[in-house]
């Protein structure tokens, strides 16, 4: 049996087939992913893109990217452009794109069918009324006072409405369903509201606006989709969904629900996201700390990692949560088998080495990435000054301690073995120079007289070293569950202090000229890339992208 065989199928995708098997729609497979621009795009939508794309792909159908821009307030320019640019990145491109204004005619014109129908009505009533009539799960509805309005005073009001007679607020148009019914969404349900404000694309044209629920279906109608792929959250909507385009007889999508993506330690509400990018927690929507697309790609996550996860993931019925453990094994998957490996020191302790002769060096040739086909080299000068991880020297070490220590050895990684003699301190006894020698006869890490040392450590030359400065992020939420806040706390004081930590590195000579967006794996210390916004020609500054191993699942098993 090959892999294609042995991958499951998900429900949707086993809907999609039955549907196909039988003709349904001309045997047609149109999908769209139609995202709000209210902000920028984060993992959660990678699902609902992977998926929808990845249907119509399979199934040689089509899929829309449709704006949903129904909120003047809330929707800009900014937010499309970084939406194309996001669903591009990702690997997909749309057959094609629509906005929900194009139709806002067509829904005004259907609108008035409905009202003319009997199916919808002017209400007066404020908010608070009309949660009042409503009534709750266990509670009966009461009709609007207003429900019984005539058609004629209906058509006035709701064309003078359009017109702009009225303030916000003032009045709506709702459907007229059934005010006891058991799905609170077809109690009356709003179809439009009135908003004096400019939209981003029609300007001051317009003073009402379609709600979601009205707007959306007749969108996907309107469209020729065939399914309508949505988060479980819609799935108390979809009656809603089927009675409008009953009512109006038209083409009549499918719509299934399947369960959002929930990763740990992360927050994905765009409302708490908004907040965290206003309030400054943040230094913008595309601070590599954040879920959103352009976060990750600026902090070096591959797009085929994010295709590789969701599709880990899965599709199911039922909402749980995904450990970002598996998100960062992705990741790894992938960059360990397209990055170099570079030798960078980001805590540096200089060390000499005292019978390295003085004004002497070697050039070391090194294979940048031992995964790779072919393989291919640099050049690392060595010589009698070198710097390493201050991590990897403790003066008083442990028995299991299998690094430097004095009097005892350690490899260096693609050079001598080297012995540590003594210490030089500071005023404060900070240790600031560590006094060493090195055996000659270990040149490529073996001694001929057969010792054994257990600890490799990576260096750079002080001669060619280069400072940078390197940004080590880890996750923004230290619970795991980042919407779990404990009563009379306020969900930013659970913000990771140690989300970003910057340290002035020591880069071996070859970084030096890396290009925006250029990945690496520092040897020992995790992957990395060129920070695209704030480095420069001759000083690059590198986001960590992942550490070599999962920290937080080590942590919960102790």
């Amino acid at each position: 049996m090959n892999d294609a065989e042995e991958k499951p199928v998900d429900f949707v995708r086993k809907i999609v087939a039955e549907d196909i098997a039988n003709n349904k729609n001309e045997g047609r497979v149109h999908t769209r992913f139609p995202p709000e621009p209210n902000g920028y795009l984060h993992l959660g939508h990678a699902k609902s893109i992977c998926l929808n794309f990845g249907l119509a792909k399979e199934n040689g159908g089509k899929c829309n990217l449709r704006f949903d821009d129904t909120n003047p307030e809330k929707e800009d320019n900014e937010f499309v452009e970084s939406i194309r640019e996001d669903v591009r990145w990702l690997g997909f491109e749309w057959d094609h794109e629509f906005f929900a204004s194009d139709y806002f005619d067509q829904l005004y014109d259907w609108a008035v069918q409905l009202i003319k129908n009997g199916k919808a009505y002017v209400c007066d009533q404020t908010v608070e009324e009309v949660r009042e009539y409503r009534g709750g799960w266990n509670k009966e509805g009461k009709n609007s006072p207003f429900r019984d309005r005539s058609v004629e005073e209906n058509l006035d009001l709701f064309e003078r409405m359009k017109n702009g007679e009225f303030g916000d607020g003032a009045k709506t148009l709702r459907a007229k369903i059934d005010m006891n019914a058991d799905n609170m969404n077809l109690r009356d349900p709003a179809m439009y509201r009135i908003r004096h404000a400019s939209h981003h694309r029609t300007g001051d044209k317009w003073c009402i606006y379609p709600n979601y629920d009205w707007a959306h279906g007749q969108s996907d109608s309107l469209e020729g989709v065939t399914h309508s792929v949505c988060t479980l959250e819609f799935e108390n909507h979809r009656p809603l969904y089927d009675w409008y385009v009953e009512q109006l007889g038209i083409h009549h999508p499918q719509q299934i629900e399947f369960a959002k993506l929930v990763i740990s330690h992360t927050m994905m509400s765009k409302r708490k996201l908004t907040e965290l990018v206003q309030g400054g927690y943040v230094e913008g929507w595309d601070d590599p700390r954040m879920p959103t697309l352009s976060a990750l790609r600026r902090r070096g996550v591959p797009a085929e990692a994010l295709r590789s996860f969701c599709e880990r993931v899965g599709i199911t019925k039922f909402n749980s949560m995904t450990d970002l453990a598996l998100l960062n094994l992705c990741i790894r998957d992938v960059l360990n088998k397209s990055t170099d490996r570079m030798m960078v020191v980001l805590d540096p302790i200089k060390v000499v080495i005292e019978n390295y002769a003085e004004g002497e060096s070697e050039i070391r040739n090194v294979v940048n990435n031992p995964e790779a086909e072919p393989k291919t080299t640099r050049e690392m000068k060595f010589g009698r000054e070198i710097y390493i991880e201050r991590s990897d020297f403790m003066e008083d070490a442990p028995k299991k301690f299998f690094r430097l220590t004095v009097g005892g050895e350690v490899r260096l990684r693609f050079a001598y073995f080297l012995k540590c003699n003594d210490v030089i301190k500071d005023d404060s006894g900070q240790i600031v120079e560590l006094r060493c020698t090195y055996d000659p006869e270990t040149a490529g890490g073996k001694a001929p007289d057969g010792r054994k040392v257990k600890g490799t450590i990576h260096w750079v030359s002080a001669e060619e070293a280069i400072d940078a400065e390197v940004r080590l992020y880890d996750v923004l939420f230290e619970n795991e569950d980042s919407s779990d806040v404990p009563e009379g706390v306020d969900w930013k004081d659970l913000i990771n202090p140690n989300a970003l930590q910057t340290v002035q590195a020591k880069i071996e000579k070859a970084l030096i000229d890396a290009k925006p967006g250029e990945q690496f794996q520092f040897v020992r210390n995790g992957y990395f890339c060129v920070d695209s916004k704030d480095s420069q020609p001759g000083k690059p500054v590198f986001n960590r992208t992942v550490t070599l191993k999962d920290a937080w699942a080590k942590a919960k098993k102790k």
